[in-house]
């Protein structure tokens, strides 16, 4: 099955996201609401974006106490989402009752274990008291939310293959941190092509700014999933 593209709306308005939803329909199957948007436009923005029939990718990176995770799992399920993110550094305890209320709640939605942000690099995480490579944390926390129930990931293109090699088959691999070729690589410390991804074995790529600001949207992303059909 090719690579899926995600594209993310991380634009400050609705009217700035609207022209987007109507250009991209039926190019690109996926759309992420991350916290930018959902903080200012809440769930009624979540259930606008799947009106215009794409599958939504909710990214709010949930990581609080177990029972609040939870709870907030159970909650979010009764919107019209396919993906939701919870960080795997919230520890086992949390990551167990996430899946538990994802199970109960909304089995057909794929509850994603972020592992080490791809704009962190390895001074990034020394500042913060974890003296490994990214690579090595990605792989800790990622079998350890696996341990824990997750069946997909979101982690930089760089650590595909490694989870590829330690993780059961069936996982889902959501890749931030991918960029065509000569695209300016932004905010993202660790970085790969779309056909690269691919090869390595994410199951869903997210590209947002080659996308949102080309001067064609829709011509720039049938490039990327052309791309990742030829991979």
């Amino acid at each position: 099955m090719p690579t899926e593209l995600i594209l993310p709306l991380d634009v400050p308005t609705r009217e700035a996201a609207r022209p987007l939803l109507k250009q991209l329909e039926g190019t690109v199957p996926w759309m992420k609401v991350g916290l930018q948007m959902f903080t200012a436009f809440g769930t009624d923005w979540v259930r606008e974006v799947a009106d215009h029939g794409y599958q939504v990718f909710l990214d709010l990176k949930l990581h609080d106490i177990p029972n609040t995770v939870a709870k907030t799992v159970e909650s979010l399920s009764t919107l019209p989402i396919h993906m939701l993110t919870i960080h795997t550094s919230g520890g086992h305890s949390m990551v167990v009752a996430a899946c538990a209320a994802q199970r109960e709640s909304k089995p057909d939605l794929q509850l994603l274990g972020v592992t080490v942000l791809t704009s962190i690099n390895a001074s990034e995480l020394q500042g913060v008291g974890v003296p490994d490579s990214p690579a090595t944390q990605v792989s800790r926390l990622a079998q350890m939310g696996h341990d824990a129930g997750l069946t997909g990931f979101v982690c930089s293109p760089l650590e595909v293959g490694a989870l590829r090699r330690d993780l059961s088959a069936g996982v889902q691999l959501v890749t931030p941190g991918v960029r065509p070729v000569g695209a300016d690589h932004g905010d993202q410390a660790r970085v790969m092509t779309p056909a690269d991804a691919a090869r390595a074995g994410s199951t869903h790529i997210v590209v947002g700014r080659p996308i949102t600001q080309a001067a064609d949207p829709t011509a720039a992303a049938q490039a990327i999933i052309a791309e990742l059909a030829s991979a």
